[in-house]
């Protein structure tokens, strides 16, 4: 009667208990999700017991009420995650560390980016163009061009070549010049005495021969800088000398003075030959607007350790050309002309010295001698008449006044004109004399 009364008039048992039911699946869905979320949280940090309800004093779940007695019978637990409230979690964070072998360590680079090596790798080897900040030829201000051979004995060889118009480069022995044409192979031949520290590698640098210009920077003007370059080509567009043919050529570019430069490690001499060849291109002619702007420029190569220490220093001038060997003729004769003006003026003025003591003394020994009488010997009659009557005519001279004297030479010249009229050619035009002017009708 108890139960009929709390059903009520008109229920039956069936409706009653359905929503009993529903609650009871409920919960226990949600207390397998609660029991497998622990489990995954927990395992990897202290693998807990088995939760048995038997454990806890909880009988088994049969209603919703039933989840928060088992959520509050969870601090009652061992793990040390539950030190300060059920709202903190710290896990120990000593089981997630990585073993001694698998440690990430972060290197910077030269080049600015952040390397990760794998595990157990190995670090690469230093670059032996490190030194860059220490090579003389690119941080000084004022490069030096005086040769210097060194200890090793340094020294550069260039092809021989003709002034023919269709030579692409020629080097001149008297100017110290060499004559290429744009982008044209350029070789240079390197000799040296002795074994060379390891690592050494020889460096070349263009810098502008006058003193007004020497503080700039050699660079190549705007439009070959924008011009197509090949795709293997790693050579900034900027710079003007390049090595062609060498992959392990380096373009560097001096952080104080922004000179550029490139190197290539020194290769010995292979067997037979006693020099190394190095092969350059000039990108950019002599003439361009906006870049060398018809500025000289000087060539300096040296011999340096990996550390950037000078071993040897050799430099020529270079001009970048249409016709180089044109050029190189043209300009070995305007030095020749200069030498030959130089040594000629000296010789002209030794001339007017002398020339101008000698009247004076000519002119004291004619005063001098007016009144001394010299005497002369002839061998033989003919010369003695003929000298003879030259004496007579000068004597005769002195007596004679100047008027009188250019009468006779006006008369003797009308009478050797009237017997040349005299004198008529048989055929043909008119004999014409010199002093008679010629009919212009």
């Amino acid at each position: 009667r108890a139960t009929g009364a709390c059903w009520g008039a008109g229920e039956s048992p069936a409706r009653v208990a359905k929503p009993k039911t529903e609650e009871r699946v409920r919960g226990q869905e949600q207390e397998s999700t609660t029991e497998h979320l622990l489990a995954c949280c927990y395992r990897d940090c202290c693998p807990p017991s088995p939760i048995r309800m038997s454990e806890t004093g909880l009988e088994e779940p049969s209603s919703q009420e039933s989840f928060s007695d088992l959520w509050n019978g969870l601090q009652s637990l061992s793990p040390p995650m539950l030190d300060n409230g059920p709202d903190t979690w710290q896990p120990d964070l000593e089981r997630f560390l990585l073993p001694d072998s698998m440690e990430i360590d972060i290197f910077p680079q030269a080049n600015g980016y952040m390397l990760v090596p794998e595990p157990n790798s190995v670090l690469p080897p230093e670059d032996t163009f490190s030194a860059e900040a220490n090579s003389v030829a690119t941080s000084s201000i004022v490069p030096s061009t005086e040769d210097y051979p060194g200890a090793h004995d340094f020294r550069l060889a260039f092809q021989q070549s003709g002034t023919a118009k269709s030579v692409t480069c020629t080097y001149s022995p008297e100017l110290n010049k060499l004559f290429c044409q744009l982008a044209k192979t350029c070789p240079v031949q390197m000799k040296v005495e002795g074994v060379l520290p390891p690592g050494a590698l020889i460096r070349a640098t263009a810098i502008y021969k006058k003193s007004e210009h020497v503080a700039e920077v050699v660079k190549r003007c705007p439009h070959h800088e924008r011009t197509a370059e090949p795709v293997d080509d790693t050579a900034p567009p900027n710079h003007l000398i390049r090595v062609e043919g060498n992959q392990l050529a380096r373009y560097t570019e001096n952080a104080n003075t922004r000179r550029h430069s490139v190197s290539v490690p020194y290769e010995a001499p292979q067997v037979g030959s006693d020099s190394t060849t190095v092969l350059y291109n000039y990108m950019c002619n002599s003439s361009c607007m906006g870049g060398m702007n018809r500025r000289p420029i000087v060539t300096i190569i040296t011999l340096e350790t990996k550390e950037g220490q000078l071993l040897g220093r050799r430099s020529f001038e270079v001009r970048i050309c249409a016709c180089p060997g044109r050029d190189r003729k043209m300009e070995e004769e305007s030095s020749q002309k200069k030498l030959m003006g130089k040594s000629g003026s000296s010789k002209r003025a030794i001339l007017d010295v002398s020339q101008a003591v000698v009247p004076e003394n000519h002119k004291k020994r004619v005063t001098s001698s007016d009144e001394e009488i010299f005497t002369l010997q002839v061998r033989g009659r003919q010369r003695y008449e003929l000298i003879k009557t030259i004496h007579d005519a000068l004597e005769l001279q002195d007596y004679i006044p100047q008027q009188q004297m250019e009468k006779i030479k006006q008369q003797k010249q009308l009478k050797s004109r009237k017997e040349r009229d005299l004198v008529a050619p048989k055929k043909g035009k008119r004999l014409l004399v010199k002093d008679e002017a010629q009919d212009s009708d």
